[in-house]
């Protein structure tokens, strides 16, 4: 039987942002946001709530039946020539996650962020000041924002079935998608499903790498009569 997917929506951000603080609590771009553990555990879920909140209103979260696992999807268009940057994209990564920031269109994403999840701390800010710079904005796409899988049940196919749901649309649709990969491992299976390193990494000061990923649509070859 397969992984059976659902649209989430806002009854289900209680559930979900607990398991985006489980998945993302040891993540490498988490413990450089958030760099004490203790100052972790209290702001974290914080952050969490805010990339739901965002998802929703920016795109979409598709979560497991059996609430395991949860992907943030956001639908970003192509940007107006004249417009200014800063429309607070975030980051993303593997199964387990790591973290960015977000807002909408014509504001300040990440300060606002900032101000909303942990006013002190300027590495919520920073985070998405680089994450804005990285991101293509020449050609509309679907966002792969978070991708979270709890922890005892990784390695069952979970994420791949979540993404590769939406990649399908993609190519049925002719549509690109993005990320940023946060270690080898995700760059690795984003690789399988048709990702593409687009050639600059996104390095955090003093903290981990990530790697902006493209995806170009597959051209869908309609079934033989």
């Amino acid at each position: 039987m397969g992984v059976v997917i659902r649209r989430a929506g806002e009854v289900d951000r209680d559930a979900v942002v607990r398991l985006l603080d489980e998945a993302f609590m040891w993540d490498p771009v988490s413990s450089w946001v958030f760099p004490g553990e203790e100052h972790r555990r209290r702001r974290h879920g914080a952050l969490m709530g805010a990339f739901f909140d965002l998802a929703l209103d920016e795109g979409y979260v598709d979560v497991t039946e059996d609430g395991a696992a949860a992907a943030l999807w956001w639908s970003v268009p192509a940007a107006v020539p004249s417009a200014a940057s800063g429309s607070g994209e975030g980051v993303n990564a593997g199964e387990q996650g790591s973290a960015g920031a977000g807002g909408s269109a014509g504001e300040d994403g990440p300060a606002l962020l900032r101000e909303a999840v942990d006013p002190e701390n300027e590495r919520v800010e920073l985070m998405g000041r680089l994450a804005d710079e990285a991101h293509p904005t020449d050609r509309a796409h679907q966002y792969l924002h978070m991708l979270a899988v709890r922890p005892d049940r990784q390695g069952e196919g979970l994420g791949t079935a979540l993404v590769t749901t939406v990649l399908d649309r993609c190519d049925r649709e002719g549509l690109h998608a993005y990320l940023e990969a946060s270690n080898a491992r995700s760059r690795e299976l984003y690789e399988r499903l048709g990702f593409a390193f687009t050639g600059t990494p996104l390095d955090l000061p003093d903290g981990p790498r990530m790697w902006p990923m493209w995806r170009e649509p597959r051209v869908v070859v309609p079934p033989s009569e």
